[in-house]
């Protein structure tokens, strides 16, 4: 009976690649609206992938890296002071302007590290050297202000170029592979001194401190130490997680999602992804049930039960539903390539993406089946009789 089902289901061609049109376009839209809200979350979070630490100190109301409360420099040896602080180092994470030669203006987001440690510095260095960092007007930047601050299209940035910050010259004595920043500005590197120098002056210019617990002490109680000695408060940085209140780029993600407009936005989306495809294909589903009703009816005057008939009707929406799921991930698939290739616009898929989705698609493929089978429990053999 099953395979008698699949045929009576490819048989219609119509119908058949109705049903799986509503369900691509509706596994699309949810999958791919969903990758890139999460691409541009973790876009928040860059600074904290870009400027490795696994402390970082701010003031107590902070709730997000990229809006800082700035803390007075003798905060960095307080922290220095804690007896469970391996290390302790300053920050300077701010957005400044870039002139170029032509005299064109570019954003960037500014990092100054300690001069001695080089702690935040660059995860990966793809030309130059760190210690080069030391040199007079030296910055290091990354791969996207390679083609951000070219001065001629199709010309890109190069080691020894050199641009203007607050009219001051900086040379490029690096070039590091880092992950895009939220404002979209590229990310460029100098020592913290002269960051201060670059930005403009105000009473107080430490963005952040990061840190490091000593050995045989947990990242935790480190964190909790500092902010009982120092009323700092003190995030890890371990990555995002759900309900990790001591992580930052937990709290980052979740001020931007409390904040702004974003994730109605993409909700809105991924909402009509899935009310068009119910719509879709319960309204295909039913209608092709209809046109079979009278062979139904047959099989039920020939004996076939209810269950049988109703079983027949499950199959066909969810082999509808599996077939169609498996086209709209290959085409979210397609859809990736370009965007990780150019980072543009923000592709991250977790591994819960795919799941939730296929869930979402197994409930569609059974409301639309639910109509079905109403409609075959209420249907009497002797109406295939009726001429």
């Amino acid at each position: 009976m099953l395979r008698l089902a699949l045929k009576m289901l490819f048989g219609d061609t119509a119908k058949f690649l109705m049903l799986v049109a509503g369900i691509v376009f509706a596994t699309f839209l949810m999958a791919q609206q969903s990758a890139v809200f999460c691409g541009l979350m973790s876009w928040t979070t860059a600074t904290l992938k870009n400027v490795p630490a696994p402390l970082w100190v701010v003031e107590a109301k902070v709730e997000q890296v990229n809006e800082t409360n700035p803390l007075l420099d003798t905060d960095v040896a307080r922290v220095r002071s804690v007896d469970s602080v391996a290390w302790a180092a300053p920050i300077y994470s701010n957005i400044l302007r870039a002139r170029l030669a032509n005299g064109s203006f570019k954003i960037i987001q500014m990092i100054g590290i300690d001069a001695t440690t080089f702690a935040g510095a660059p995860v990966k260095i793809k030309e130059g050297n760190i210690h080069d960092l030391r040199l007079p007007h030296a910055v290091i930047i990354d791969d996207l202000a390679v083609k951000r601050l070219a001065e001629v299209r199709g010309k890109e940035v190069k080691l020894g170029d050199t641009f203007e910050i607050n009219d001051q010259e900086a040379r490029v004595v690096g070039i590091a592979d880092t992950v895009q920043s939220f404002t979209g500005g590229p990310y460029v590197w100098t020592t913290y001194e002269r960051a201060l120098q670059y930005a403009p002056p105000q009473r107080k210019m430490l963005s952040a401190v990061i840190a490091a617990p000593r050995e045989g002490i947990s990242e935790s109680q480190c964190a909790q130490d500092i902010a009982k000695e120092t009323g700092l408060k003190a995030y890890l940085n371990r990555g995002f997680a759900f309900g990790d209140d001591q992580d930052f780029n937990t709290s980052t993600v979740w001020w931007y999602v409390r904040n702004t407009g974003i994730p109605f936005s993409f909700g809105i989306t991924v909402a009509i992804g899935f009310i068009v495809g119910i719509a879709i294909s319960s309204q295909t589903f039913y209608s092709f049930v209809l046109e079979h009703m009278k062979h139904l009816g047959a099989l039920k005057a020939m004996g076939a039960s209810t269950w049988t008939l109703c079983l027949m009707l499950l199959t066909q929406a969810f082999t509808v539903g599996f077939i169609g799921y498996g086209i709209g991930l290959f085409c979210t698939a397609m859809f990736a390539f370009p965007a990780l290739k150019n980072e543009q616009p923000p592709f991250y898929m977790p591994e819960l993406v795919p799941p939730i989705v296929f869930g979402v698609i197994l409930f569609i493929c059974g409301l639309s089946a639910l109509l079905g089978i109403w409609r075959v429990a209420r249907l009497e053999p002797a109406m295939v009789f009726r001429g």
